[in-house]
């Protein structure tokens, strides 16, 4: 019979025969957790399999590369608004802090219920409010109505991508290294994928622009007609709800797979188990020794103070990265008077996310890795650098304020900068995520298996840890460039 380590709890059995000194459960570092017999031998489905997990990467961090690209057209329905100053930082602050609450009930919950329920809810959630705002762009209301719409739905995404992420982490630790880092690689790839789109639209926007028109948008503080961001906006708006449609299809694919339901399957099979007879179940069932606690809360507390270190570097690497970026970053204008502020904007972003993807891609070969906890602590602290460095840049103060020249003067500096900063950032972030999850690499796991989906959903939930901590520090960040009060018009 099946040893069910996950709940602490196990079927007693007598050892008739040679099978009772084997266990059912097998892993494999580089492969999928096997539950309930031997590997499958058809493979074919295997590529299809990462495809769509990397599909599932994407959707996770698609409502936030969203609304950060869009951010263009958000301000200019805001222009003239005492709330236009603040409103990227509210942005940050208000989705990351929802995105944290929601990432953190699920992973005390992260046994009691089904990762695929909570994907097919959360992606069915996620399509909603992605095509509400694709609606928007076709309606004009006030700045104070169309400020509540956004944070609403800013919200209300973060804790839909909160319950599919951590979901998808659990699924992808079980199956194994390789599909984890697909998940990883897919949520830095739809970034890039926004970001081109947005490169693209901005281009096409601007294109002809004389310095006479340049100068005119910037003294205007980048107050256009607002038509080409409208435009922008509604078709990276429009392909992401198409593209979530097609990742709910695959996952619904998925899910009817053999490969499927003998490894990340059983999690749904053990939550139906739990809303069954409980008397009889604990008939049926006695205590393994050595297995996990009986309370969710007491277990994730127990993995969280033994892969600290893990969990701190990660959220060290985000709040880091969010204090500047993109606060302060869209605030940078080109030194080159013929590039256009936008289309610059644009391509800053761009440039972050493919550093971002590389930095992800780099982990996919054995010789770049770094398991030791202490050398990735360090990576990540050394990071503190970017935000001094981002600062000389050619930062924008508004009037009013006492101008400062900035000490980089060079917009191919301030880009390699950015490259630099995103590489790494998702360099550290992928580093953290496959040591802390790891049965081979992490020796803080103690070799306890079902500690894996535990790991990898707290390592997760440490990436909003930090954006919640960096979006904050990005109004500190804000108001000592701005030598003013950042909650003030």
């Amino acid at each position: 019979m099946t040893s069910i380590t996950n709940t602490g709890l196990g079927y007693r059995t007598l050892p008739s025969s040679e099978e009772a000194t084997h266990e059912d459960h097998e892993v494999n570092a580089d492969g999928p957790f096997l539950v309930n017999g031997p590997p499958t031998s058809d493979m074919s489905g295997d590529a299809r399999i990462r495809w769509t997990y990397f599909m599932l990467g994407c959707a996770g961090l698609l409502p936030w590369n969203a609304l950060i690209n869009g951010t263009s057209f958000f301000l200019t329905r805001l222009i003239g608004s005492p709330l236009y100053p603040t409103f990227t930082s509210y942005l940050s602050s208000v989705f990351t802090l929802c995105n944290l609450v929601s990432q953190m009930y699920c992973t005390i919950t992260s046994k009691q219920s089904s990762p695929s329920r909570r994907i097919f809810t959360s992606i069915t959630a996620i399509v909603l409010f992605v095509t509400s705002l694709c609606f928007s762009t076709f309606i004009q209301g006030t700045p104070s109505a169309f400020f509540s719409f956004v944070l609403f739905s800013s919200a209300c995404l973060a804790a839909s991508a909160g319950y599919l992420a951590t979901a998808v982490y659990a699924e992808a630790a079980l199956l194994g290294t390789s599909y984890l880092q697909t998940v990883i690689s897919g949520q830095a790839a739809v970034a890039v994928a926004v970001s081109a789109l947005q490169v693209a639209s901005s281009a096409v926007s601007v294109w002809g622009s004389t310095p006479s028109t340049i100068a005119a948008f910037v003294a205007s503080g980048g107050a256009g007609d607002g038509q080409a961001e409208e435009m922008a906006a509604r078709i990276f708006f429009g392909v992401s709800t198409v593209f979530l449609a097609f990742t709910l299809a695959a996952y619904t694919w998925l899910t009817r797979q053999p490969t499927y339901k003998s490894t990340a399957g059983h999690l749904k099979q053990h939550h139906k188990a739990r809303d069954g007879d409980a008397e009889e179940l604990r008939g049926l069932i006695g205590s393994v020794p050595g297995s996990a606690p009986s309370d969710p809360r007491v277990h994730v507390l127990g993995v969280l103070k033994e892969n600290f270190i893990f969990m701190f570097s990660i959220a060290y690497v985000y709040a880091v990265t969010l204090a500047v970026f993109p606060a302060i970053t869209v605030t940078v204008q080109p030194t080159n008077s013929n590039l256009h502020p936008l289309l610059f904007t644009a391509v800053h972003f761009l440039i972050f996310n493919v550093g971002d993807l590389a930095g992800r891609y780099i982990c996919s070969f054995s010789r770049f890795l770094v398991w030791s906890a202490k050398k990735i602590l360090a990576m990540s602290l050394l990071r503190t650098l970017f935000i001094p460095l981002l600062l000389l840049c050619n930062v924008h103060r508004p009037s009013g304020t006492l101008p400062v020249p900035p000490i980089i003067r060079s917009d191919i500096l301030f880009m390699l900068i950015l490259l630099a900063m995103g590489c790494t950032n998702g360099y550290v972030t992928s580093l953290c995520m496959l040591s802390a999850s790891s049965l081979e690499h992490n020796p803080r796991l103690k070799g306890r298996r079902e500690d894996v989906d535990v790991a990898a959903t707290m390592a997760g939930s440490s990436v909003i840890v930090g954006l919640v901590v960096g979006a904050f520090f990005s109004f500190g960040v804000r108001a000592a460039i701005c030598d003013c009060n950042p909650f003030n018009s």
